[in-house]
This record gives structure tokens, C-alpha cells and sequence, in this order.
């Protein structure tokens, strides 16, 4: 060991292993328009993750495990867990490009199109970075998905999505970042597939230099192939989201508080909503 150790060093390589607990608390409500129902969202969440760091000067290898225990409040509400596992590597062309390929797999988590999906994704990125103050970052991800369906068989579905970024940094923290992103999954389960277009609008701008504030708007598109509302038409989802967060990072301490409110319309009466979510998190990173 001492002897690999010595050898890495006059490589350049640097190895660091990493650890990260949090426990969070969500309070969210939301409400029809005649407000005839009322749908309550209130749960603790604590997420454990690991991870380990190899790198030099221009190559960086990472590999993380990631979990969370979702314990809902409030009788017929079951609780979840996600597991998220990433093996990624970024390298550095010169001190303008980077490129970054991903793997990843998710075991049980929420999807748009179904609340129980395994997920193996793959993914390449490319960012450019011709001056501090400006970064633009193309991603395209492919995504395999299977879906729980309880009794029912498993079902799958595949599709991809392209995300598009620009991030100009006015200072330490200092950030107006916008996004764009595109995707889609096909299935021959007709609950399952569907498209959605999204962008975002996010400022973020420091306090101190622990403290931060982060306004951000979002707006979602969603439409489902076999999802049809009462008139036999595609059901077609719309989300704006205004947000702020505020991001208290003392040492190695991390306290982030968010508050949404989310709008949504649809031309199925029903899904026409709206109400908040509040998200107190504390974490320790090691």
C-alpha cells in the first residue's frame, strides 16, 4: 500500500473517498380549482451517500452509491426508497473543452409517467468554457426503463432526452443560469409514453461567503401518448414552478431550505392544481 501510494502520487493522481447523511423534512399541499380536493404531501426523508474520487490534472474518475428512505406522513401513505448508482469519468481536452460520459442505475424511483421504474441510463456531455464567465453545456442521455405495475407484468419503455445549458458567473457563487431540455419515452404500455419540454431560469447570487439565495422559474410541458381525458384527446400537462432556495453551507455542514409553488393546468379538469411545497434539509458532508 504505501508503495502504490508513492507511485500515484508522482503520477498525479489523487484518490479521496467521500461520505454525505442528510435528513430532510417536505410539507407540500395541493388543491383543485374549485378545491373540492385537497391532497397533502408531508414526509420526512434521510439520504445516505458514498462515494469515491480518482483524479489528476485533467482526468477525473468518480463512483457513487446513493440511497433515500422516504417516511410519509398521514394514513394510506406508504413510505419508498431510491437507490441511485453513478460511475462517471470527465476529462479535460484543454482549458476550454471538457467532455464527460455517465452510467447510471436507478432502482425505484418516481418517473413522470410512473411512481415504482428501474432505470439504467447512459449519458455524454460536453462543456465549453472559453472564459470564467461563460460555460455552455450540451448533454444527450439515452434511458431504459421498466415499470412496476403491481399485479400486473412488468412493462418497459426507452427514449432520450438532451439537455442544453448556459451558466454566466458574475463572481464566487455569483450565477444566472439558464436551461432547456428535451426528451421522450416510447412504450408499448400506453400509460407510459410520452414528451415533455422544459426551461428554467435560476439566479443565484451569495450573502456571505457560507450563505446564498437562489431564485429560480421553471416551466413543464408534458404530453402522453396514451393517456386520454374524457373528450378522448391526449392529456397535455403544464407545471410553472417559481421557487427560492436558500443555502447555508457552514464547513462542512449543509442547510438548504426551498420553497415552490407549483401551477399546474391540463385539459383533464382534474389535473388543474395548484399549491406549495416547503423542503428543510440538513446535512453533513465527510
Amino acid at each position: 500500500m504505501p508503495a502504490t501510494a508513492a507511485a500515484q502520487d508522482e503520477e498525479g493522481w489523487k484518490l479521496e473517498p467521500d461520505a454525505r447523511v442528510e435528513v430532510s423534512f417536505v410539507s407540500a399541499e395541493s388543491t383543485t380549482r374549485d378545491e373540492q380536493l385537497v391532497v397533502d404531501g408531508d414526509a420526512f426523508t434521510v439520504r445516505g451517500q458514498v462515494g469515491v474520487n480518482l483524479e489528476n490534472d485533467s482526468t477525473r474518475f468518480r463512483l457513487e452509491a446513493d440511497r433515500i428512505e422516504v417516511l410519509r406522513l398521514g394514513e394510506g401513505r406508504s413510505n419508498t426508497a431510491r437507490d441511485r448508482f453513478t460511475a462517471r469519468i470527465q476529462h479535460d481536452l484543454n482549458d476550454k473543452w471538457e467532455i464527460e460520459a455517465r452510467a447510471r442505475h436507478y432502482d425505484d424511483f418516481v418517473t413522470a409517467e410512473s411512481s415504482n421504474t428501474d432505470e439504467l441510463q447512459g449519458s455524454v456531455a460536453v462543456t465549453y468554457e472559453p472564459e470564467r464567465a461563460h460555460r455552455f453545456r450540451v448533454r444527450g442521455t439515452w434511458r431504459d426503463r421498466e415499470y412496476d405495475n403491481g399485479s400486473d407484468q412488468a412493462t418497459r419503455g426507452e427514449g432520450a432526452r438532451i439537455d442544453a445549458q448556459y451558466r454566466h458567473r458574475m463572481g464566487r457563487y455569483h450565477y444566472l443560469t439558464f436551461d432547456l431540455r428535451a426528451e421522450s419515452i416510447e412504450s408499448d404500455d400506453p400509460l407510459r409514453g410520452f414528451e415533455r419540454q422544459s426551461a428554467s431560469v435560476s439566479y443565484t447570487k451569495p450573502i456571505t461567503p457560507d450563505l446564498r439565495v437562489r431564485p429560480a422559474l421553471q416551466f413543464l410541458n408534458t404530453r402522453f401518448d396514451g393517456r386520454l381525458t374524457d373528450t378522448g384527446a391526449q392529456r397535455n400537462d403544464q407545471l410553472i414552478v417559481p421557487e427560492v432556495e436558500v443555502l447555508w453551507w457552514p464547513a462542512n455542514w449543509r442547510v438548504e431550505a426551498e420553497a415552490k409553488y407549483i401551477f399546474s393546468d391540463s385539459n383533464e379538469p382534474v389535473r388543474e392544481r395548484e399549491g406549495y411545497r416547503l423542503t428543510l434539509s440538513v446535512g453533513y458532508v465527510f
